[in-house]
């Protein structure tokens, strides 16, 4: 019994091992892509293979970055695009999952409201824009809703759908036991949901990014989306790229605190 246990315990420690093995070399191989990609781009614009005005090079955009920092304007664009994403991120996505517990919770209105969802979800939120900028404002409210809005249709519909597909018989076993509807929610259907809650987090990150940022391109004097179009206006096609990239950079981030929640709840 005891060889079995540490012939267990030793296959257990081999997969671990080679578990960490894998992640260094896909973080080896993620790290040598980056590095060819940011070189290739400034050989390319070095020897002019490619327009520097236009595609701008990593030299050019490191320069601008450390100029914007210390002038603290790239700081302060940073700031109000970053609190409008995460406003419009914590909304869009409390206010799905709000609708589809409604969604689940009443058969009738799910049943009412279901065509609306679908011509929603195939509705290009992003031209409702000048519709909530005149509504709204040209504030961070408009911008803001921009960003909850893009998001809350496809969360309304992934989260319901899960809560739908739960096993019904936890429902039934719960329900012999006078469990109520709201029970019944809280101890099967929202444990149950939470992976798919997670999922729809990660795809949000991107969303919420791309509400606000459109709203910006609309009507902003502050914020990355102000810098892009105003880097376009005035042909600085480096400040441009310098604004995607730190766009990028925090989406990362924001994507990998999504990941540690998520790992910390299925842990727990």
């Amino acid at each position: 019994m005891n060889k079995k246990m540490s012939n267990v315990q030793l296959l257990h420690r081999n997969y671990l091992k080679s578990l960490k093995i894998e992640k260094r070399w896909v973080m080896l191989y993620q790290i040598i892509i980056f590095l060819i990609f940011f070189g290739s781009w400034e050989l390319f614009a070095q020897k002019q293979w490619i327009d520097p005005l236009i595609f701008s090079s990593p030299s050019k955009i490191l320069e601008l970055l450390i100029t914007k920092i210390q002038d603290g304007s790239l700081l302060t664009n940073l700031g109000v695009t970053l609190t409008e994403t995460v406003f419009g991120f914590i909304l869009g996505t409390l206010l799905g999952t709000l609708l589809a517990a409604i969604l689940w919770w009443s058969p009738m209105i799910s049943k009412v409201l279901d065509p609306y969802l679908v011509i929603l979800n195939a509705m290009p939120k992003v031209a409702l824009g000048p519709v909530l900028i005149v509504a709204m404002g040209p504030g961070y409210p408009s911008i803001i809703a921009m960003g909850a809005i893009i998001s809350v249709i496809i969360t309304t519909i992934v989260v319901y759908t899960s809560f739908k597909e739960v096993d019904p018989n936890y429902l039934k076993v719960l329900q012999t036991f006078g469990a109520t509807r709201y029970e019944c929610f809280k101890e099967a259907i929202l444990p149950a949901s939470f992976p798919t809650i997670i999922s729809t987090l990660k795809v949000n990150v991107g969303l919420s990014w791309v509400g606000v940022i459109v709203g910006e391109f609309l009507v902003s004097s502050k914020g990355l989306g102000y810098m892009i179009i105003y880097g376009f206006q005035v042909f600085n096609f480096t400040l441009v790229f310098l604004s995607l990239l730190v766009i990028a950079v925090f989406a990362t981030i924001m994507y990998q605190l999504v990941d540690l929640l998520e790992k910390k709840l299925i842990k727990e």
